[in-house]
Parts: structure tokens; C-alpha cells; sequence
């Protein structure tokens, strides 16, 4: 055990991870539980939007939207874990994760199924990049535990975005851009042409 003090002021961990830094223990638990708000946040949204889908295709919607929600809270205890292996501490309330979250805030549940595959694909892309940040920072410090751990969920999350990407994708054509005109997308039997 090392003899170095605590980084954090008001640490209520008393491991110290052998082969890091005060400074690493800090920066590489405050990028996860950063993640641990994200996944918190987006497995709610992601479990509202399955309790209130609508629409024709109702059981598949909802069947895949579930399937997303578990994959996430699956998620959950062993990043909190982690960041205790490492020596830090965890999230302890909503109020941690309502602070830390990246995802966007949304209280709308009256909208389509294709609208609600389009909020949760932006969604799950801002959770890639921060999961990226959060693998090139371990990188940096030779955490390869949570590096493994990292590429995992970022395997994941590519296959949410790539399911969402292709269930929101008729939305895509009509959809404001950014700059408030109305994007379109080529027609795909117009891609190829003749």
C-alpha cells in the first residue's frame, strides 16, 4: 500500500490502487463515473421510451428497445466496481448522476417510435465518444483492466447506434437539421441509378 495522501478531499475510500497516481485514481474515476451517469440516464430513457412506444410495430419496437435497456443496466455495476477497484469512489445519488450525465435531457414521451429511435441513436453516438475519451485516457495511464472493459462496451454501444441508425432511418429524410432548414436524404433506389 502506498503512503501517498488521498487526491479527492472528503474521500470516503480507503484503498489506494498500488499502481496509480493520486492524480490517475482522480482523473480515471471521475471519467467513469461520469459514464456510470450516462449509462445510468440513457437505461432510463431508454426503459421510458420502451414502457410508452406505440405504432404498428409495436412488439418489435418495444422487444428492441428492452433488449437496449438491459444491455445498459448490465453495464452499471461493474463500471461502479471499477472505479472502487481503482480506489475511488462511486456514484451515491440521483442527484450525482443528474450532475455528471452527458445525455441529453429529455422529458417528451409523445413522439413516434422512429423519433424516439432517432433521440436515442444522438444519444448512444455522445455515450460512444465519451466511452472513447474515457478508453484514450486509460490508455495514457496503462489501465489496461479498464481498457478491456471499455472496448466491450464500446463494441456495444456501435451495435445499439447501428440498430437505431437503421429503425430511425425514415425519419432521417424529414428531419430539421441543426441549422433549422429540413436535411434529405438520396432516395436509395435513386443511389445507384439506371
Amino acid at each position: 500500500m502506498s503512503d501517498r495522501p488521498p487526491f479527492e478531499p472528503g474521500r470516503t475510500s480507503s484503498y489506494v490502487h498500488p499502481e496509480f497516481s493520486a492524480l490517475a485514481t482522480h482523473e480515471l474515476t471521475e471519467a467513469l463515473n461520469g459514464l456510470l451517469a450516462d449509462y445510468f440516464a440513457l437505461f432510463v430513457k431508454t426503459k421510458g421510451f420502451c414502457w410508452h412506444v406505440t405504432g404498428p410495430n409495436f412488439l418489435e419496437h418495444r422487444t428492441l428497445l428492452a433488449a437496449h435497456a438491459a444491455g445498459l443496466f448490465k453495464v452499471i455495476d461493474p463500471l461502479g466496481e471499477r472505479v472502487r477497484k481503482l480506489g475511488g469512489t462511486s456514484l451515491f445519488s440521483v442527484e450525482d448522476i443528474v450532475r455528471r450525465q452527458r445525455i441529453s435531457k429529455s422529458q417528451v414521451t409523445d413522439i413516434s417510435a422512429q423519433r424516439m429511435f432517432a433521440v436515442l441513436r444522438d444519444d448512444n453516438q455522445q455515450l460512444l465518444c465519451c466511452l472513447r475519451e474515457a478508453h484514450g485516457l486509460c490508455d495514457g495511464y496503462g489501465d489496461v483492466a479498464t481498457m478491456s472493459l471499455l472496448g466491450v462496451w464500446i463494441d456495444e454501444a456501435e451495435a445499439r447506434l447501428w440498430h437505431l441508425h437503421d429503425s430511425s432511418g425514415a425519419i432521417d429524410s424529414a428531419m430539421p437539421s441543426l441549422s433549422g432548414g429540413i436535411s434529405r436524404m438520396p432516395d436509395r433506389d435513386s443511389e445507384g441509378g439506371s
